[in-house]
C-alpha cells in the first residue's frame, strides 16, 4: 500500500534531483512536489512541479523513483495530474526526457503526451525530447476512459498555490 505526502516540497525535490542527472542543480524555491511513500514509510518516488508560467498556463513536471519500486499506480497517476490540471489550472504540462530513454517515452505516449525531439537538449552528445501533455489529451487518454473518469476541461488558468 502506498501513501502520499504533500508539503515537503524541498525534501521531495532534493530526492528527485538526486535521481535525475539533468536536475542535479535543483528546481528552485517555488517547486511543488508529491512524495510517494511505501508501506515501510520510505520515500520511494517523487513528482516535482516547477517552472510554472501562469501567463501560458504551462508547468514543467519531473519525476523519479528508486529502482525496482512499485509506485506508478492508477492512484499515483490520478494525483500526479490532479495538481497541474485541477488545482493549478494548467492547460499543459511539459517534461524533458532524454531521447534514449525509450521505456519512459513509451509510457508517456500511452498517457497522451506529444513529442518534439531537440538536438543536444542534454548536452553536446545527447539529444532530448520535449514531451507535452495538454489537459484535453490527458482527459481523453485510455487511462481515464478505462476508469470512467470524466474530466472537466476548462480553458481558464488559476494562479499556482
Amino acid at each position: 500500500m502506498l501513501d502520499y505526502v504533500y508539503g515537503y516540497d524541498q525534501i521531495v525535490a532534493h530526492f528527485v534531483a538526486g535521481l535525475i542527472p539533468h536536475c542535479r542543480r535543483g528546481f528552485g524555491d517555488h517547486a511543488k512536489a508529491i512524495g510517494v511513500i511505501d508501506s515501510e514509510g520510505r520515500l520511494i518516488a517523487g513528482i516535482v512541479y516547477h517552472n510554472w508560467d501562469p501567463d501560458s498556463g504551462i508547468i514543467e513536471i519531473s519525476g523519479a523513483a528508486l529502482p525496482g519500486s512499485y509506485w506508478l499506480t492508477r492512484e499515483t497517476l490520478k494525483r500526479m495530474f490532479q495538481y497541474p490540471f485541477h488545482q493549478v489550472g494548467c492547460q499543459m504540462v511539459v517534461q524533458r526526457t532524454p531521447s534514449d530513454d525509450e521505456s519512459l517515452l513509451y509510457v508517456l505516449a500511452r498517457y497522451g503526451y506529444s513529442f518534439v525531439t531537440v538536438e543536444r537538449l542534454f548536452g553536446r552528445n545527447r539529444d532530448g525530447v520535449i514531451c507535452t501533455l495538454t489537459k484535453e489529451a490527458w482527459a481523453a487518454n485510455k487511462f481515464n476512459k478505462r476508469l470512467g473518469h470524466h474530466l472537466e476541461v476548462s480553458h481558464e488558468t488559476e494562479e499556482a498555490a
